[in-house]
């Protein structure tokens, strides 16, 4: 059975690119979507979808957040990260949380296309100049605090997101439409898991692992 697609990218010509390198192989089971807010929507929705390709700098998608986001909401989509980027560390941080492959939007269509097939088969797809790049960026520090956010519930990430903002327990609270007493509750799940000391420390080690500026 063919799986079903999400292609999640702003550019209508890469879209355009992805569905003739797709053709072959998944036919007309691909949806798009152009926007992150639009691509969570479909997500939410669509529970038959079982991979995402995901811009990284889709509008509403800050860094990595958008595939942490994914990867705690819907932990049964294999997400693969897109971009024109193709820095190491941005790609080691990307495998860290959890992305199935890192496609740079250089990637000549057949080359992509036999992406997607390892893909589709369970493996992780990296161009070999990046994937022996990456084998000398290894941040066990940076690896740990990646594993561990991926124990947190959607909503204790939520807050770790907020916590990033610069939110106070109020502010979270009204945000979420929830009281400050629960919100208490998800900052002390958020430190204890991810082995932080304060929220101030964990909210710069997120910034960090997400790219964010």
């Amino acid at each position: 059975m063919r799986p079903k697609i999400l292609i999640a990218d702003d550019h209508p010509l890469f879209r355009a690119a992805m569905h003739y390198a797709l053709a072959d192989i998944v036919g007309d089971n691909l949806i798009e979507a152009d926007s992150y807010p639009q691509t969570h929507a479909r997500l939410k929705s669509d529970t038959e979808i079982e991979i995402v390709f995901l811009d990284i700098n889709m509008p509403g998608n800050e860094g990595l957040t958008g595939l942490s986001e994914i990867r705690a909401c819907f932990p049964d989509v294999i997400v693969v990260m897109v971009s024109a980027e193709e820095s190491p560390d941005l790609i080691r941080k990307a495998i860290d949380l959890g992305s199935s492959g890192y496609i740079p939007k250089s990637t000549p269509l057949p080359m992509l296309s036999d992406a997607v097939k390892k893909i589709i088969e369970g493996e992780q797809w990296l161009p070999d100049n990046i994937s022996n790049a990456l084998s000398e960026l290894q941040d066990d520090e940076q690896s740990d605090f990646a594993h561990r956010m991926a124990q947190l519930t959607p909503h204790q990430f939520t807050v770790l997101k907020l916590i990033s903002d610069g939110l106070l327990n109020k502010q979270i609270a009204y945000h979420l439409t929830i009281s400050e007493s629960t919100v208490k509750q998800h900052v002390s799940a958020v430190l204890r898991k991810l082995n932080v000391i304060n929220r101030t420390q964990a909210g710069i080690i997120f910034k960090q692992l997400m790219g964010n500026k």
